[in-house]
């Protein structure tokens, strides 16, 4: 990729990188993994932070919840740093580079990679935090993004998910994946979060650019809404207050050759006609495979065997 194409590469820092061992002790057997049970019947519900190491809102996030005491009036709540291994990798002079330390955490969720031979801290991680994946009826589990764009809800195509995203209204923009990801298996496809007959909602938002404070912010408020959609805290709701627009994932393109390189630079939600180029990887083409296809999630620096981008066309409404 030549100077000219490649997007910014840095954004300030304006969330501190705090130390997290005073929340390493737990009640769960699990480092990192706090629960609390209202000794009332309702939903189980997982708020999920760090499942990559820079992605410092869902941190912030979740500080929130526990260290000001939000407790579920009923129900349970479970509230996880997931890897804080990666997290207390961070280097502020290379400040993306501790997004995982071995393998992408968001994407070893298969029954074949977890009881399998192969080893990295990220499997061991996933090994370890099953349990607590498997006890959720609901997970939200909280991202963000390298570029600077609008947040978005990202979730399996069934109504469950919608059905939550939208009655939470913040971010209004959702990319729905009717046939998975298509790079790996995320946490929120894990188990008996997979199927059509899953126990409860499950899903991602990315919440905004990783360093911003806004972005922090927004993971906050959105993890505070999802415990009251589920009545697990009494927060007056906040109703919807812009048009929500979804996307469908058509294709998730990963880069090949050390020569891939996008047509002009993109940082995201750009739009390109049915047939246009919109990158080249090696000698390969990456062209649009319809009218308005609306790039997700661009990669800022192409490693081969990582995503490169994602391909989706908007749905009517």
């Amino acid at each position: 990729m030549t100077a000219e194409t490649i997007a910014p590469s840095s954004h300030p820092i304006e969330v501190i990188q705090g130390d997290l061992s005073a929340y390493r002790r737990g009640n769960t057997g699990v480092d990192y993994v706090h629960r609390f049970a209202s000794g009332k019947p309702g939903p189980h519900v997982l708020i999920n932070a760090l499942t990559h190491g820079n992605e410092i809102c869902g941190m912030v996030a979740a500080k929130h919840l526990l260290d000001t005491g939000v407790r579920p009036l009923v129900g349970t709540l479970t509230v996880s740093f997931a890897h804080v291994e990666a997290y207390e990798a961070f280097d502020v002079e290379r400040p993306y580079e501790n997004r995982q330390i071995v393998h992408n955490l968001n994407r070893i969720w298969s029954d074949e990679l977890l009881e399998g031979a192969e080893d990295s801290p990220e499997l061991r991680r996933a090994r370890a935090l099953r349990p607590v994946v498997a006890a959720a009826d609901h997970i939200l589990d909280i991202h963000s993004t390298s570029q600077d764009v609008v947040p978005f809800w990202v979730y399996p195509d069934f109504a469950r998910n919608a059905d939550v995203a939208m009655a939470i209204g913040l971010p209004p923009v959702h990319l729905v994946m009717p046939n998975g990801l298509g790079s790996g298996t995320p946490l929120i496809q894990h188990g008996r979060h997979a199927g059509a007959d899953a126990p409860g909602a499950a899903v991602v938002v990315e919440c905004g650019q990783h360093f911003k404070r806004a972005t922090a912010d927004l993971a906050t408020e959105v993890s505070l809404r999802f415990l009251a959609h589920f009545g697990l805290i009494a927060r007056e709701a906040t109703p919807a207050t812009e048009p929500q627009r979804r996307f469908e994932l058509l294709q998730t393109l990963m880069v090949k050759t050390k020569d891939f390189a996008f047509t002009r630079p993109l940082i995201g939600f750009e739009t390109f006609a049915k047939g246009e180029l919109i990158g080249t990887d090696g000698t390969e083409e990456i062209r649009s495979p319809c009218d308005d296809c609306t790039v997700f999630m661009p990669t800022r620096e192409p490693i081969v065997g990582r995503e490169a981008v994602y391909l989706t066309r908007p749905i009517a409404r």
